[in-house]
């Protein structure tokens, strides 16, 4: 397994494959894609992707740091689940969110990923709310040392 840097582009359709699968290919375009404090992450296994995470320069009001990093669009193949690839692509994002002179990564979890993300250290912030057409999500946070 080899984790890279790809383009906005390239996840794109690992993103609609697992998490908008039956809407338009248009929603996995997700705002601030192509910022150049965005950068984006892949699993490869043999040279093929199997696995995906976008990091975008946000800042979430709920939280007092000043620089923060937002994590969207993880997804990995099914056949290619539970094999740690996505704990890989977070090991490979959290020195590049330091370097960047930020110290908190924030994410809006789905209910059914709660557990992965507390594994690799993340703690949940308030209550589940629902994000229309997507479903039941969490806010949950990790503090980059």
């Amino acid at each position: 397994m080899e984790v890279k840097r790809i383009s906005a582009v390239d996840t794109y359709p690992l993103r609609h494959k697992m998490l908008r699968q039956g809407r338009p290919i248009e929603t996995c375009h997700f705002k601030d894609d192509e910022n150049e404090q965005t950068f984006h992450l892949g699993a490869f296994i043999e040279g093929k992707l199997v696995s995906v995470a976008s990091f975008y320069y946000h800042r979430n009001e709920n939280f007092e740091n000043e620089n923060q990093y937002q994590l969207r669009g993880m997804a990995t193949l099914e056949s290619f689940q539970r094999k740690g690839l996505s704990r890989e692509l977070l090991k490979v994002a959290f020195p590049i969110i330091k370097q960047n002179f930020c110290d908190l990564l924030w994410c809006n979890a789905r209910v059914g990923a709660q557990p992965f993300y507390e594994n690799v250290g993340f703690q949940s912030l308030g209550d589940v709310y629902e994000i229309e057409d997507v479903g039941p999500h969490i806010l949950m946070f990790k503090e980059i040392k």
